[in-house]
């Protein structure tokens, strides 16, 4: 940053250092991170010969059996007005229709339009929900989602308290091992994601409806981040959410975030929701208003029509059919190149590699990145997903840097010149 005064230059540098030192310094996501690296060495967005399996982004274009992709949005004359913070009203109605249809019919207790919050992206969702939460100690999981350690550090309003997952046990964890850590820890929060992002793993049927039990039972909050609930390759339901085993809408402590970004394949929108009690989702609306302003009108009216219940199934289905053979042929493909798997994907796009019986100069996570873009292929160390807020563990390494995030988001094209160039890395490091 430069910065200019009328007096002299001693006083210009030192009021510069000065007003230098009021900036914190905030530390790059994992993603932001291999995308930066990757761009040192000639990686851009469209730029040929590059496997970008880093990335959290599903193919965006057209899926057998997928509806038409919508490629132009009009814009109505109100569209020039600032949109309302909590949404426009047509796709909130839509949204919690939605939810209606797919996991409450026969229910006494619907979700409305009250029900429903807007945002302009899925950090922004949670970002909302956790300035409407109390201060309260709230759990995490390791490993999960790397955006939360930079916001549950910002918002100093509660105290993180981790929860760790096992690979040896699979990463399950049960309702019986809820209920312990909410009483033992003192819990009135809880945010995860379901399907788990890095690992895959996914709390469904009747596990996810004791989930919502105990959180009813304890009063305590799960605050469930589901922008991968349509990506399921586990069970007999192609969508899963915890919405389904929801009582009373507006005084279970069920919260859900969701939205077209990963779900219905169109990140650039940046057209989120967060669904739960009415009381709740005002305070997220009054949150928007300072923190973010609202979602954009245009992209909302357009989000109206993919959020009908018959093109909804049909993304679903397709995104099955055709991410199910990905899943398959990475996994198995990175399994013959030596790279092993606790749990495969049961939901997400991604696959949790762990690198232990690779030579030793590939066997962490970071090394096995660096050496990789070498091959321009890009992928996620394992240690930014031991989510660490105002790194208050420290000195010690991480219990996940033998581990890399793999994505199946890319076509199949990519996944097979990826899979070639790490078999060609690996050997060379043989």
């Amino acid at each position: 940053m430069t910065i200019r005064y009328d007096n002299d230059a001693e006083t210009d540098r030192d009021e510069a250092i000065d007003l230098m030192g009021a900036f914190r310094n905030v530390p790059r996501t994992g993603v932001i991170y291999v995308t930066v690296e990757a761009q040192k060495r000639g990686f851009q967005l469209g730029a040929e010969g590059w496997c970008n399996l880093g990335q959290g982004q599903p193919e965006t274009g057209p899926l057998e059996g997928a509806p038409p992709r919508v490629t132009s949005i009009p814009v109505q004359e109100d569209d020039l007005d600032y949109a309302p913070v909590p949404g426009i009203p047509e796709l909130r109605a839509a949204v919690a229709n939605l939810y209606n249809e797919l996991f409450r019919k026969g229910k006494a207790s619907q979700y409305g339009p009250e029900n429903v919050a807007i945002c302009g992206g899925g950090r922004v969702s949670i970002m909302r929900a956790c300035a409407a939460i109390a201060p309260v100690h709230l759990g995490h999981f390791l490993p999960d989602y790397t955006a939360y350690e930079e916001l549950l550090d910002v918002f100093r309003r509660f105290q993180p308290i981790p929860i760790l997952l096992d690979p040896a046990q699979l990463y399950e964890f049960s309702a019986e091992d809820l209920r312990r850590e909410i009483l033992g820890r003192g819990l009135g929060a809880i945010l995860m994601s379901n399907a788990c992002n890095p690992t895959g793993k996914l709390v469904h049927g009747e596990p996810l409806r004791q989930w919502v039990n105990v959180a009813r039972e304890l009063d305590c909050a799960l605050l469930m981040d589901e922008f991968y609930s349509h990506y399921v390759w586990v069970g007999d339901k192609p969508i899963v959410s915890a919405a389904e085993y929801v009582e009373d809408v507006n005084r279970d402590p069920i919260v859900v975030f969701d939205g077209l970004t990963k779900n219905w394949r169109y990140p650039g929108f940046r057209t989120t929701w967060v669904l739960g009690p009415k009381t709740f989702i005002e305070s997220v609306a009054s949150a928007g208003s300072f923190l973010d302003g609202g979602a954009v009108a245009p992209m909302q009216r357009a989000a109206v029509e993919l959020v009908q219940v018959a093109p909804t199934l049909a993304e679903t289905k397709a995104i099955r059919d055709t991410f199910m053979k990905k899943r398959d042929r990475l996994v198995s493909g990175l399994r013959e190149l030596g790279i092993q798997f606790a749990v495969e994907p049961e939901g997400t796009f991604y696959a949790w590699g762990d690198l232990s019986a690779l030579p030793e100069s590939i066997r962490h996570g970071e090394d096995f990145f660096k050496a990789a873009l070498e091959h321009k292929v890009i992928c996620v160390p394992g240690h930014f997903f031991d989510i660490n807020p105002g790194k208050r563990r420290m000195g010690r390494p991480s219990r996940f840097r033998h581990h890399v995030r793999f994505s199946f988001g890319p076509d199949m094209e990519v996944i097979e010149t990826a899979l070639s160039r790490l078999g060609d890395m690996i050997r060379s490091h043989r």
